[in-house]
This record gives structure tokens, sequence and C-alpha cells, in this order.
């Protein structure tokens, strides 16, 4: 799959290969970009040390929403009891992990991507990728020359904390949690976060005795106080125990058995032990210091068209601004849009001026640079290549009831100074909360710029949580007018109607 050999000087150095891309990090971005750019006809070159696709396939988005389902299955079977008769369930993980390993991940293999992006076009190679000087990228001994340009999707990797005793103990982390094949007793998980609460629930409704040590004051620290409360409270229903502001001092491993060691004689032990307190880039590996950029931050800073300098792009986690599956996607729409609008201009291509859209104009630019096709291709006119706007960026944890979120706190509005109206309502008091009945409850707040009359953030927590959500972010997106939201339509009975109580209740 490597593809071409190696070309040597008279000195022996590798000559470096010229080809319009080089894409180091296939995850969700990268692939993304990567794929797109191929298809347009460029010759790109994708390097992968793991395996294509990163951790949403393989750790993160599907298994893990996978294993929800399942667990989220066996919670409805118990609910069957006073709604509508009774029922007797029997948890058993062995077909939660078959289907993680056949459906989701072919054993963590990623032959399929790999297949996927070289049928594209694409150029694969498996191994680390390091920039070595402008336009360069080295991969062992192949050195590439990218005339369009280098895009940088290396993702992130667990950030575990420097505890005394961790390190050199089986601990977990999110990957090791997926692959489980046979479920321990108990685990004691190290962090409240979207992350830590899900799998905490899930491993909980299959019998595991779960504890969650969470360091600040509340779980879901950085979501509304209200989401917190529901969250918790819902785990706890579930048996899991939450143990909050937890100072973590030391931990200890002895035969199977995880002791973690807190400020306050406090101690919690468990058979296994999941570490899942937030990632990081590892930006020393990319020899950034060779194109004059700077390795020592966390995250690579990007302008909003996702140029690290020029000529290099980034995507995904790696930029620091969210890990989310949807941000690297969206991301990388953006990166493929200005590749092929500056590859067009750079060939002299039809309206040289102007630029490619994500939407109608990408292909079209693509089509000017390889010739096939006319300017605007077979989707739609040249237009523009859009900036980055994170202002409506939409984040669900699938949590039972889910907690969805899209913009400002009302904290993060309030610390900026925003002239804050706060609407609240339970979404028990809505026709469709009172008629789901029962465990898990939920709610809608909606933040307000009370000066400019629209809604800067809002949350939605129930049972379709991260559904209602839709609704919320297209009003934060498009600044939609309250005074129009409040007159719009609601479909009865619906779990968004409550949306409408929440903005009657603004204040």
């Amino acid at each position: 799959m490597a593809g071409g050999g190696v070309v040597r000087n008279a000195d022996g150095m590798a000559e470096p290969e010229l080809v319009d891309v080089v894409v180091v990090g296939l995850g969700v971005g990268g692939e993304e970009v990567a794929g797109r750019l191929a298809e347009a006809g460029l010759s790109v070159v994708g390097v992968e040390r793991d395996l294509v696709g990163g951790e949403c396939p393989y750790w993160g988005c599907i298994p893990s929403k996978m294993m929800i389902r399942a667990a989220n299955a066996l919670a409805e079977a118990r609910r069957v009891d006073g709604l509508a008769g009774s029922a007797q369930v029997r948890a058993d993980w062995a077909p939660v992990a078959k289907r993680i390993r056949e459906e989701a991940t072919d054993t963590w293999n990623d032959r399929a991507a790999v297949d996927r992006f070289t049928g594209k076009g694409g150029r694969f190679l498996r191994g680390s990728g390091r920039l070595d000087g402008p336009g360069r990228v080295r991969v062992g001994d192949q050195v590439f020359q990218a005339r369009r340009g280098i895009v940088l999707g290396t993702g992130t990797r667990p950030s575990i904390p420097p505890i005394e005793g961790l390190a050199g103990t089986p601990y977990w982390t999110n990957h090791q949690a997926i692959e489980v094949a046979e479920l321990p007793a108990t685990l004691l998980i190290i962090g409240g976060g979207a992350i830590g609460l899900e799998l905490a629930q899930v491993f909980a409704r299959f019998g595991v005795g779960v504890t969650v040590l969470e360091a600040s004051g509340r779980v879901l620290a950085l979501e509304e106080p209200e989401s917190s409360e529901v969250a918790a409270a819902a785990l706890r229903a579930d048996g899991v125990e939450i143990a909050t502001e937890v100072k973590i001092e030391r931990v200890g491993h002895d035969d199977d058995t995880f002791t973690v060691y807190a400020a306050g004689d406090r101690s919690f032990s468990a058979e296994k032990l999941l570490v899942v307190t937030g990632r990081r880039a590892h930006l020393d590996e990319l020899g950034l210091d060779t194109v004059g950029v700077d390795a020592t931050q966390r995250y690579l800073p990007v302008d909003d068209r996702m140029h690290v300098t020029d000529g290099i792009w980034a995507v995904g986690d790696v930029t620091g601004e969210g890990a989310f599956t949807h941000i690297a996607m969206y991301q990388a729409s953006i990166v493929v849009a200005d590749v092929l609008d500056r590859a067009r201009r750079a060939e002299g291509g039809p309206d040289a001026s102007g630029t490619a859209s994500v939407v109608g104009g990408a292909m079209g630019a693509a089509s000017a640079v390889g010739g096939s096709m006319g300017a605007a291709g077979p989707s739609g006119a040249a237009g523009t290549v859009p900036r980055a706007d994170y202002r409506a960026l939409p984040r669900v944890t699938f949590t039972d009831p889910e907690v969805g979120a899209v913009g400002l706190t009302e904290r993060q509005a309030r610390e900026r100074g925003i002239n804050v109206q706060v609407g609240f309502t339970e979404l028990s008091s809505s026709t469709r909360g009172w008629i789901h009945g029962g465990e898990p409850g939920g709610f809608i707040k909606v933040i307000a710029d009370a000066d400019q009359g629209v809604l800067i953030g809002a949350t939605s927590v129930g049972p379709a949580g991260g559904e209602v959500l839709s609704a919320l972010v297209v009003a934060v997106h498009a600044a939609v007018p309250v005074s129009q939201l409040r007159h719009m339509i609601y479909a009865y009975p619906t779990f968004h109607r409550a949306i409408q109580s929440a903005l009657n209740d603004l204040s």
C-alpha cells in the first residue's frame, strides 16, 4: 500500500517526491480531507500510524453508542413495571462485545477504511509523518514535497494525570473500556465528564459496581449546574456512586484490586480503574519547529480557515476547538474548499478572484484544476470559502437522559458581560414529558442576549435531549429573533414543544 520507492541523491539522502497534498493523520477530519481532495483529482498522500478513521469508529462515538443503546434497552425493559405490566431482564454483555467487535470495528482493523481512501485515488502510507521544512513531510525514509499544502489531523491521546503510583499499573483508558469482553465486578472511574458518565451508566446497567471520582464540585462541570444535577441523579438511580471534590494523592494496585487514596483519609477500591481525565495533542512529534511553529502549545491554533501557517492546515481535535466528530467534519469541509480554491487560482482557472463553496463550488474548483469539467462543476456555481464559526457548537452527553447543549452557558454569558435573560422549564411540565412519566427527568433552558433579542445558548435535557437540541442549534446559529421563536408553531405533544415554555419564561 505504500507505493513508490525511495529515490536518493548522490549523498544518499532521500529526494523529495512532488505531490499535491500530504495529509498527516487520517482520523475523521483527515480522512475526509484526504478522500475528497483525491476524488477531486489531486495527488494526495495520506499518512496514518494507527487506524484510519481515528478514535470515533473504533474507540469513541460508534462503539460507545452501541454500548449505550444496549444499556438503554435494559433500562427501558425495567421500566415496564408500572407502565405496562411486569418484565424480567437478564443482562448479558456478550452480544454487546460481539457487535462492537464484528459490526463496528472489524476487530479493530482498518482495511475497509484504507481501501475506501485508496479507491478514491489516494495513496496510503502506514507510519508517522513529520514536517521536514516548508512544504515537506518525512515518513520514515520517504520525503514528500507538497505543492498545494499539508494538512495535519493527528488528533489527541488520553491525558493521564501524574498521580503517584498510577504509571505502570494496568489501568484502563477509553480503549480498554470499549474493547472489554468480560465485565469486571467493580470499576472506579477517575473523571466525571461526558465520557466518564456515559461509560459509568452503561457498566452499571450491566451489573458492575461503579464509582465515579470527580475533582470538581460537580459532574459535567462545563455544562449548566441543572444538567449536573439531573445527570448525577440519573446515575445514582442506576446504582452509580458519585464522589465529588476528590483530590487524589496516589493509586495503589495489588493483585486484582485498585485503591485510590484521596485527601481527607478518603479511599476507594475496585477491580478495575478507568482514567478519563481529558485528552491532549502531542505537537512535539510533528516537526513544527522546521516551519517556525511553536510546538510547546497544548493545541495547534488555527485561523477561521484552519490555517496553522501558510500552506499548512489543521483539522479535528488537534485544533483544540472541541473533541467532537462533527467539529472535525465541519473543519474538513472548510479545508477542502480552501485547498481547492487555492489550487484553482494557482492554475489560473475561471473566476480566479472567486472562491469555492463547500456545498456547490468545491467540485467546480477541483474540475478547473483537473480540466475535466466546467468551472461550476456538477453541483453548482462557485461561491465563497466559509469561515469557521463556533457560536452554535452543539454537544451531547449520551447519558439517559441525554444532555444536549449549544452555545454559551448562563455563567459564560454573564462572565462576558452580556445582558442575560434566562428561561427555564421542567420537561415534566410539558404534556409529552408527563405522558412519558417516571425517571429520568429533564428540562429546557435558554440563554438570551436581551439587548440583541436572540438566543446565545441553550440546554436540552431529556429522553431525546440531543434530538430536541437541533431546533435550538438552528436558533442560535441563525440568530433567529426570540420574538419569532415565540410565535412558531410547535407540534403537540412533543418534547420539543417545551422550548416554547422556556422562551415564554425568559425574564
